[in-house]
């Protein structure tokens, strides 16, 4: 299914230690373990054959270890604005746990104490994807799952909450791109494995 229109390419990183355990993951920087690192090394086999115009990368290790897996190192630019959620006071700790001291808390629609909201995330994403509406081509992004789902939200344009309504598998590749013209944004393919 390929379009006569742009495409940008999602890759949620491999799997981490955190990630695994269902650890709210921002800032702190951790290594892919090796079952990510192998399927990180997948994706260049998913994605074989394909060429684009721009490469871009989190600043994160295990996005941009993912990205070098995956064959695209050498061609990255690493963009900060693709950091993953900033959760502040909740980094480290997962829903469950989060939950027992705040019941009702969703991520999506809270934010996070000492952390970003979901409108600064939002921004975040409306900065990239201004920058991709301005340039005609294929684009191959290397981030994580909540920034990701944001992103996919807001590209069509949703309110950055709307992010909680997609879910993102490590390793996963997803397509944005555009149906008819340039003015119907729409998701092509979603959480593939």
């Amino acid at each position: 299914m390929s379009s006569a229109f742009p495409e940008i390419y999602l890759v949620r990183h491999g799997e981490t230690e955190w990630s695994a355990s269902g650890k709210h993951t921002g800032r702190t920087d951790i290594p892919l373990t090796p079952a990510g690192e192998e399927a990180a090394r997948h994706i260049a086999v998913r994605l074989s054959g394909l060429t684009f115009s721009a490469v871009w990368s989190s600043p994160s290790q295990r996005a941009s270890k993912t990205c070098a897996l995956a064959g695209f190192g050498s061609q990255a630019v690493t963009k900060a604005e693709l950091a993953e959620w900033d959760y502040g006071a909740y980094e480290g700790l997962t829903t469950k746990q989060i939950l027992a001291e705040r019941p009702g808390w969703r991520l999506f629609r809270d934010g996070c104490p000492r952390g970003e909201l979901t409108s600064d995330v939002g921004a975040r994403a409306d900065l990239i994807i201004g920058q991709l509406r301005q340039t005609d081509g294929t684009f191959l992004i290397f981030s994580s799952s909540h920034f990701l789902r944001v992103l996919a939200a807001r590209w069509l344009g949703l309110q950055p909450e709307a992010g909680g309504l997609f879910v993102l598998d490590t390793a996963s590749i997803s397509i944005l791109g555009y149906e008819h013209d340039l003015t119907e944004p729409v998701i092509r393919r979603w959480n593939q494995k």
